[in-house]
């Protein structure tokens, strides 16, 4: 199979730019308008909520200093869905975020709090798959959990262990570390 080298394209690579997702470029100006470039058009951050859902690739760029915006869109939109509707985070999950900024174990955090949502979005994917023809609102979800049926009784109890399993892991990792660097501040931040 051929190969890219020296700048040249090749067959596997243009077979895998036609694979890759076409990464679509916003443009924030001062006024706070997102403009696609792509449609040619402005849009609104519940336009690039949808893009979010649907799995498209995006960046956000300064208009006039091309610096990256993506994450501080990203954030606008999870303070509107926390504003309005039912909140995903409780206050005491937000100040405990907080207390991590600043702490040696920020980085570790980030990993952890990833690899942990990506877990779970992979369990609730099989288990939607599993039910297939079944509409699945918040509201739903919440009805469903609380009825603890006994298939969610064994996903929950799997799910419960998995977060003990966690939990422990986390606990050792702050020991070992503790150990290895004395005075370091515990895991994870106190109050």
């Amino acid at each position: 199979m051929a190969t890219a080298r020296r700048g040249k394209t090749t067959e596997k690579t243009a077979g895998a730019a036609e694979a890759a997702p076409e990464l679509r470029i916003l443009k924030k100006y001062p006024n706070r308008r997102l403009y696609d470039t792509k449609t040619s058009s402005y849009i609104t951050l519940a336009d690039v909520k949808a893009m979010v859902l649907d799995g498209q690739a995006f960046e956000v760029r300064d208009a006039k200093t091309a610096e990256d915006l993506t994450r501080s869109i990203l954030l606008q939109i999870i303070l509107e869905e926390e504003t309005g509707g039912v909140p995903m985070f409780t206050t005491q999950s937000l100040e405990q975020i907080i207390r991590f900024y600043g702490h040696a174990m920020q980085g570790v955090m980030g990993e952890y709090l990833e690899k942990n949502m990506q877990t779970f979005a992979e369990m609730q994917k099989k288990f939607v798959d599993q039910s297939p023809g079944l509409a699945f609102s918040p509201e739903t979800w919440a009805k469903f959990m609380g009825t603890q049926s006994p298939m969610m009784q064994g996903l929950m109890g799997g799910m419960g262990g998995y977060v003990e399993q966690s939990k422990n892991l986390l606990e050792q990792m702050s020991e070992q570390m503790q150990k290895a660097f004395p005075g370091m501040p515990g895991f994870p931040p106190k109050k």
